[in-house]
């Protein structure tokens, strides 16, 4: 099985998850930072990760997920948000609305530590964002349980 695995991260959480998901995968493999990534037609897999910027995937991953049509995509993100809440459903919902025409076979979401100067900006916003809430919870993530858990879900992708 040919995979490639393009991730966008600007303080290394998301790239923590890329390499978690490589080390899960068989031989055959290549991961790269989505400013390098090749073609994604010929790739059995495509596993994309990226950080949310205003509640979507960040822009330069969003232009690539336009070129995933035909592709079996799993798509993972980090963020300052709950796992699983309404702000990153929808930016699940949003990444694959951008992958048009791929087989979405799997995805993942987890926190990961906002920046503390980025964190103080937001927060002094007339009217910050609701995952503003759950920003406290995201320190130290992704954590050890977090690789595990998506090392186990490209494991149950895999068999599928």
């Amino acid at each position: 099985m040919k995979s490639l695995i393009v991730y966008s991260s600007q303080s290394g959480h998301t790239k923590k998850l890329a390499e978690a998901v490589y080390e899960t995968l068989p031989e055959g493999k290549e991961i790269v930072p989505v400013e390098e990534a090749p073609d994604p037609q010929g790739y059995d897999f495509v596993a994309v990760g990226f950080w949310l910027k205003g509640g979507n995937p960040d822009p330069k991953t969003g232009e690539y997920l336009k070129k995933m049509a035909g592709i079996n995509l799993f798509l993972f993100a980090t963020h300052g948000a709950k796992a699983g809440s309404d702000h990153a459903k929808k930016a699940m919902e949003t990444a694959a609305a951008l992958a048009e025409g791929a087989k979405i076979v799997g995805s993942f979401d987890c926190q990961g530590e906002v920046n503390a100067g980025l964190l103080e900006k937001v927060k002094a916003r007339p009217n910050p964002p609701a995952w503003i809430g759950d920003a406290d919870t995201a320190i130290g993530h992704p954590d050890e349980a977090d690789l595990t858990a998506i090392k186990e879900k490209i494991t149950r992708v895999l068999a599928a």
